[in-house]
């Protein structure tokens, strides 16, 4: 317990050098000394990855940061829409910088939660799920919408989608969740809810708990409505909302 303990403060310490590189595109080296109150020779340090924060300052030095750097913000004017109301989610889903600032968030708005496993659907939740599920040290489970070959028990989750006359149905191996689970579930988008509330029931019918459910992008108000009793039930987070 102790050897994760410290696994994790270790991943929390190495998040302010990914914080520091957002902070420097809108400040400049003297600013962010000042600001963070940390004199030049060791600020050039934490940048350059030459030495980490010891846990302690970290925690000081990342609740500066997320004023300094107002991530939220950040991301939003990363985001544009298309012409039809579409917008490209590349820093969701490549950006690594980004990617792993948004997974740390999730570490620190569910710390403290027992989390076994993270449950995310194809596609474009998968890279955050992936790093979340490396700082947290458990599994990801990642549900699909077709039955893989190879594979002959399923967990099957079945949905009509607002406003369509197709059921549509998400996929995890039998053994992915169990009873004694307690799954934190991730989303790349939201608009209606509806795959959120599908996972949700997935991992509900295997009897198993939810840790929380954290968005990374929410569009409209649709959503509310539809996932109003997972939002007062669960633990929900949501990054950014358009």
């Amino acid at each position: 317990m102790k050897t994760e303990t410290r696994v994790r403060e270790l991943k929390y310490r190495m998040m302010i050098t990914d914080l520091l590189k957002v902070a420097s595109e809108t400040h400049t080296y003297q600013q962010l000394s000042d600001l963070l109150d940390l004199s030049p020779p060791i600020l050039s340090r934490y940048m350059r990855d030459h030495v980490l924060p010891s846990y302690k300052r970290a925690q000081g030095l990342y609740d500066k940061l997320m004023v300094i750097t107002d991530i939220k913000e950040e991301l939003k004017k990363r985001i544009s829409f298309d012409d039809e109301g579409y917008f490209d989610n590349t820093p969701l889903v490549s950006e690594i910088t980004w990617l792993k600032i948004m997974s740390n968030y999730a570490l620190e708005k569910f710390a403290g939660r027992r989390v076994t496993k993270v449950l995310t659907a194809a596609v474009d939740g998968i890279p955050v799920s992936t790093l979340v599920s490396n700082l947290l040290d458990v599994d990801l489970v990642v549900a699909k919408d077709q039955k893989e070959v190879g594979i002959s028990d399923f967990i099957e989750e079945t949905y009509i989608p607002k406003g369509s006359a197709i059921r549509k149905s998400l996929y995890v191996p039998r053994r992915a969740i169990r009873k004694r689970d307690s799954v934190l579930i991730i989303d790349d988008v939201v608009r209606t809810g509806e795959t959120v509330q599908g996972l949700v029931d997935l991992v509900s019918n295997q009897r198993a708990d939810i840790a929380g459910i954290y968005v990374l992008v929410t569009v409209g108000d649709e959503w509310k409505t539809y996932l109003k009793e997972c939002i007062s039930k669960y633990s929900f987070e949501t990054l950014i909302e358009l």
